[in-house]
C-alpha cells in the first residue's frame, strides 16, 4: 500500500484536524523507529501502519480497533498493516496481542506521541524541539496533565518491548524532534 493510497483511505473516514494531525505524527514516529531500530527497508510499511492506526477512531469510537479492520478488508488491505493496527488495542478493545517489534513500538508510542505533543503546546516554543527528557518524565508522572494519555498503556508498551520506561520516552521524545519539520510540513499540506 502506498502513502497516497493509506492517506486517501484515511480522509474517507477521517476529517478532524486533531485526528488528521496524530495520524501525521504517528506515521512520521513509526517510519523514524524502523529505521533507528534497523527495519529501515521496512520504514514505509512501519508509516502505513502508523497513518492508518486509527482509522475508525472518528466515526466509530466505540468499535475501535475493530471497526477499522473491517473498512480494510473492503478496500483489499493486506492483512499485516490490518493486524498490525488492530493490535495497538490489545488489552484495551481487542484481543489481538502484539508481536512483532513494529507492533509493540506502535503500542508503546501511540499514546505517549499524545502526551509529548500536549507537553509541547504548554512550552512557550509551542515545539519539542527544545523539550528535555526530564521535563518530559514530570509530565508523565502528572496524573491530571493530557489525562486521555494512558500512563499504564505506555509503561506496558515499554515492558512488551522489554525497554526502561526512560528508554522509551527518550526514543519517542527523539523521533518527534527529528520529525517534527516533516510533521508540521504534512500537516499544513491538509
Amino acid at each position: 500500500m502506498t502513502r497516497q493510497q493509506a492517506w486517501d483511505l484515511l480522509t474517507k473516514y477521517n476529517q478532524e484536524p486533531f485526528h488528521l494531525r496524530h495520524a501525521i505524527t504517528v506515521e512520521h514516529v513509526m517510519g523514524w523507529y524502523a529505521r533507528e531500530l534497523g527495519y529501515g527497508e521496512e520504514a514505509d510499511f512501519w508509516s502505513v501502519v502508523g497513518l492508518l492506526h486509527d482509522l475508525d477512531f472518528e466515526r466509530w469510537p466505540e468499535e475501535h480497533c475493530k471497526k477499522s479492520q473491517e473498512l480494510m478488508r473492503q478496500e483489499g488491505v493486506e492483512e499485516s498493516i490490518i493486524r498490525a493496527t488492530a493490535c495497538h488495542g490489545w488489552g484495551i478493545c481487542v484481543d489481538i496481542k502484539p508481536e512483532h517489534e513494529m507492533e509493540k513500538v506502535l503500542f508503546a508510542a501511540d499514546e505517549l506521541t499524545g502526551l509529548i505533543g500536549a507537553a509541547a503546546l504548554m512550552r512557550p516554543s509551542k515545539s519539542v524541539a527544545d523539550m528535555e527528557l526530564k521535563s518530559l518524565k514530570k509530565k508523565f508522572k502528572d496524573k491530571k496533565f493530557a489525562a486521555g494519555c494512558s500512563r499504564e498503556v505506555i509503561a506496558g508498551g515499554a515492558e512488551l518491548l522489554g525497554w526502561e520506561l526512560d528508554k522509551l520516552l527518550d526514543l519517542t521524545l527523539k523521533a518527534m524532534q527529528a520529525e517534527e519539520a516533516a510533521i508540521e510540513t504534512a500537516v499544513g499540506a491538509i
